[in-house]
């Protein structure tokens, strides 16, 4: 394809995604919805122009915003100093709609670490050097966009909200996350985590390997005990990377 066409429509694709999941409805305990494709969407845009723009030997799939990390600045797993200095992406930052008073969005100002993004790009940094050497075969996004709030702040994964909300959900972001893998067309296909994992089963292509390594959240105390040797074993195991 001519230079340019893959990272065009994997933002056309983006946008579709965004006005979609706008388009969608959810019922309490979720209070709040964020969409950073919406309010940081020059950042996510800038990320799919930098680094989308080529076919991928290996897509990695997060299940969907961290609150101090992609939800901040729009970018997947977005620990903003991998962002800001290792990718070279900065930009302005706008409000979602309806903020929380508990979950400001800070943009690149944004001071807290989002644990997970610092594990996984930090992999990614020590294994590959540089951003471009990364990028050259390698992709990651999320498969919803959306960060769910109660209204006592507590995130709300999208595992967690009632059938029909998933459903409509899992409509949107399956479609968009079979154009992604259209374009981008990886041997390999790896959730971040079993969720993603299973979104990957439901989507991808009989030709698509499909993995997955242990999410790199906090939250798991397995990921507390060296998650980047963990991981990049398993992707050495499944035979992604040698």
């Amino acid at each position: 394809m001519p230079a340019g066409t893959i990272s065009k429509k994997l933002i056309e694709a983006a946008e579709k995604l965004r006005d979609d999941v706008d388009a969608l409805s959810f019922s309490e305990p979720v209070t709040h919805v964020y969409n950073p494709l919406g309010y940081a969407w020059d950042a996510h845009r800038t990320y799919l122009e930098k680094f989308g723009d080529s076919r991928k030997k290996i897509i990695f799939l997060g299940m969907n915003p961290g609150p101090w990390g992609m939800a901040q600045i729009g970018v997947p797993f977005g620990e903003i100093p991998a962002v800001r200095d290792w990718m070279g992406i900065s930009t302005a930052v706008g409000k979602p709609p309806h903020e929380h008073p508990k979950r400001p969005v800070e943009g690149f100002a944004c001071t807290k670490s989002e644990v997970s993004g610092r594990r996984l790009w930090g992999l990614f940094a020590d294994r590959f050097g540089t951003a471009d050497a990364f990028f050259a075969d390698h992709l990651v996004v999320n498969y919803c966009p959306l960060v769910f709030m109660e209204e006592s702040s507590r995130n709300r994964t999208p595992d967690k909200l009632p059938a029909s909300e998933q459903a409509a959900l899992d409509e949107v972001c399956g479609s968009h996350l079979a154009k992604v893998l259209d374009l981008v067309r990886p041997e390999w296909a790896i959730g971040v985590g079993k969720y993603a994992e299973g979104c990957l089963q439901r989507v991808a292509s009989p030709g698509t390997k499909i993995g997955t390594i242990i999410h790199p959240s906090p939250a798991s105390p397995i990921a507390n005990r060296g998650w980047a040797s963990k991981a990049q074993e398993q992707l050495i195991t499944l035979g992604a990377w040698t």
